[in-house]
């Protein structure tokens, strides 16, 4: 299905380095069932701490998640630190959850799901127990690709018998790396208008793991139970947490500190302006505190460069006071449409108390910044 530029229209939000959807868990559900009902692209991530950790080292991870189209909180970790910053994504909306939620809704067209990985036998499973079970989907195919390499589960046969299947919504299910990464390659060429890695479902719908009590799931510990449910899990549970801990004493606490800071200052209500001078290196002016809420006009602006402009482009960031984790969040979104337009963005004259931000929200390695 083809996936066309973006407006930047989203209200998103970045949390150590990734950006997030304002939404809830019943605004996932209507957000899917309005791509469903209206056959509208919706690549759906769900990033949790591992996603953070992983995308720390491998771009091609990171674009997976910059080049969503729906990108929820699905881990309490995020949530807690959501809650530290001060931003407005508050309620964890795990990938089980919305597809339980869209499984157990009666519709009148139920939507027409199809699996694709697991492990041997396991999409098999899922598939008769979804048939059987479902007041809302309904399971119209499953493939089980083996273990073999990204390039060899995207030939044609497979993407073929996928369409034919003519799915509403694919569930992946390869490993989060490999899953995004499959997806990446192959969004262009299946139909169906929404596909989203979603590695444990498949396993809970087929009942091969059961997923941890509700209460288990509030309090931030289903990592216990999903360890006492497969025991290999330990190493990688093991690795995210103590990331974790880093990140929080090296960029979370000294973010939440300095944020809070700078928002008592005069920078902070300093009326932001964006203005765009065309001609060779395109440059965009920026001016004034960048922060949520006031961004509507920053994202309309942006949304028509995508569209008028051609050439690279030059952010001057020089009369630039504040920034905050949305107006971050919409500048990674705006740089990857960019790239798709295989067209550069180079942030200048970036104040140090605007690198700071940066680094604090772990993305000025994502950019080319000139002094």
């Amino acid at each position: 299905m083809n996936r066309e530029a973006r407006p930047l229209t989203r209200n998103t939000h970045c949390i150590l380095g990734l950006p997030f959807d304002e939404i809830g868990i019943e605004g996932a559900v209507n957000r899917v069932n309005t791509a469903v009902d209206s056959s509208l692209p919706c690549f759906v991530s769900t990033p949790n701490l591992n996603f953070v950790i992983a995308t720390q080292s491998d771009s091609a991870f990171f674009n997976s998640v910059v080049d969503s189209d729906l990108s929820v909180a699905d881990g309490m970790p995020l949530i807690w630190v959501a809650k530290l910053l001060g931003l407005p994504i508050n309620e964890r909306v795990a990938g089980s959850t919305l597809f339980d939620e869209l499984s157990k809704r009666p519709r009148k067209k139920k939507i027409k799901v199809f699996f694709f990985g697991g492990q041997d036998g396991v999409a098999d499973k899922a598939h008769c127990a979804l048939n059987e079970m479902s007041k809302g989907m309904v399971s119209c195919g499953f493939y089980d690709p083996g273990f073999v390499s990204i390039d060899e589960m995207s030939i044609r046969f497979i993407v073929d018998e996928i369409n034919q299947a003519n799915p509403d919504f694919i569930v992946v299910a390869l490993g989060a790396k490999k899953g995004q990464q499959w997806i990446q390659k192959n969004c262009e060429l299946l139909n169906a208008p929404v596909i989203s890695h979603l590695g444990a479902v498949i396993n809970f719908v087929a009942g091969s793991v059961e997923r941890a009590p509700v209460i288990w799931q509030r309090l931030g510990v289903e990592w216990v139970w999903r360890i006492k449910q497969e025991p290999a899990l330990w190493k990688r549970y093991l690795f995210d947490g103590l990331c974790f801990f880093k990140l929080l004493l090296l960029k979370v606490f000294p973010l939440a500190i300095y944020g809070r800071a700078l928002k008592r200052c005069s920078c902070f209500d300093v009326q932001c302006d964006i203005f765009w001078i065309n001609g060779g290196k395109d440059t965009i002016h920026l001016s004034g505190g960048f922060r949520y809420g006031k961004l509507k006009l920053t994202k309309e602006f942006l949304s028509t460069i995508l569209l008028e402009s051609s050439a690279d482009l030059i952010m001057d960031f020089s009369a630039v006071s504040y920034v905050d984790g949305a107006f971050i969040a919409t500048l990674l979104l705006f740089q990857r449409e960019l790239q798709k337009q295989s067209r550069a963005l180079t942030l200048s004259n970036v104040p140090m108390r605007i690198k700071i931000l940066m680094r604090l929200n772990n993305v000025y390695k994502r950019f080319e910044i000139n002094s």
